[in-house]
């Protein structure tokens, strides 16, 4: 068998009746049982039916992404799939590979995701934050053209730009105030990016103002019990596969206001031996960035039944 990692996606993969292929299929009938219960909510239904404005507002994506990541990984070991050499996650994705590390129960991380959502929302006032991405442009270039535009503009402390989210080599997302991100957007067009996209976020994720929120969440990180992990897990912060649990809370803690440093990621994987990174939950998203950070990798989505299968044969070199 080829060795393979799981990666796990964040927001923005969401849709409504994501896990409809499953059918009834037992573990991920079990999967939404158990988070539901764990909320007090039916997120069943909500990821069944919606409706997709609904299933939009942070406060739901979050608890939702992680679930159906869960349900996609317990399917996969339900039918006999094997243990991967490591896994991770793109931001919030990072929950859902603690959960399949057993660092995490289930029942721990989905209101801890609800609270993450909600203090991220509720740090910077809805139309006042900003985020783009930007094409075509190195990744040092973004992180300079950001710095330039926050010390011309952020003399008073209240404008700011920062790259947040390091996806492919070609593909960098800014974050911060709304002026700063449309001011960058112009000036890195003008060091040569293709385009600068700006994205339907709600909060600048990732960026220095949401730093309150991430203050929130250590709040809340420190009466949680978390155990070492199972599995190797890369994280997004320090691109480090962390065992001690106060390492890990830590690095959640300043995930939320620190880059996604996706293309490092991808690459510690690479040199853990993997030959194969398998997306895990809706959307093709990280399977795409996979191919494009290091074309010698395999990258593969599991999505429902007949990508479980597919994946199979794949790893066991069909």
């Amino acid at each position: 068998m080829k060795p393979f990692a799981f990666v796990f996606p964040g927001q923005g993969s969401q849709s409504v009746g994501m896990l409809d292929a499953w059918g009834d299929h037992p573990a991920v009938r079990e999967t939404l049982a158990e988070a539901s219960a764990a909320l007090g909510e039916d997120l069943a239904a909500l990821i069944a039916a919606g409706p997709k404005e609904a299933l939009a507002l942070t406060t739901n994506t979050q608890p939702v992404m992680l679930v159906a990541g869960v349900a996609c990984w317990r399917a996969w070991r339900a039918e006999g799939g094997a243990l991967p050499a490591a896994v991770a996650g793109h931001s919030l994705g990072e929950y859902s590979a603690l959960v399949a590390a057993e660092a995490l129960t289930l029942a721990q991380a989905v209101p801890l995701v609800r609270l993450r959502a909600a203090a991220m929302q509720e740090a910077v006032p809805v139309g006042t934050g900003a985020m783009a991405a930007i094409l075509g442009l190195d990744a040092q270039k973004v992180i300079a053209g950001c710095a330039d535009v926050t010390g011309t503009m952020g003399q008073n402390g209240t404008e700011v730009v920062e790259a947040v989210n390091f996806n492919d080599p070609a593909q960098t997302v800014i974050a911060g105030s709304k002026a700063a991100v449309e001011k960058a957007c112009e000036v890195l067009k003008g060091l040569g990016a293709k385009r600068a996209l700006p994205l339907p976020v709600s909060a600048p994720f990732h960026s220095s103002l949401m730093k309150p929120a991430a203050e929130r969440l250590k709040a809340a990180l420190a009466l949680v019990d978390v155990k070492a992990p199972a599995i190797p897990v890369v994280n997004n912060i320090d691109v480090a596969a962390e065992s001690d649990p106060g390492r890990i809370r830590d690095a959640l803690y300043r995930q939320a206001f620190g880059p996604v440093r996706w293309v490092e990621c991808v690459r510690r994987i690479k040199a853990m031996g993997v030959a194969a990174v398998v997306e895990c939950g809706p959307g093709k998203v990280l399977a795409g960035m996979t191919k494009r950070i290091d074309a010698e990798l395999i990258g593969a989505a599991l999505v429902d039944p007949a990508t479980l299968a597919e994946v199979k044969t794949l790893l066991n070199g069909g």
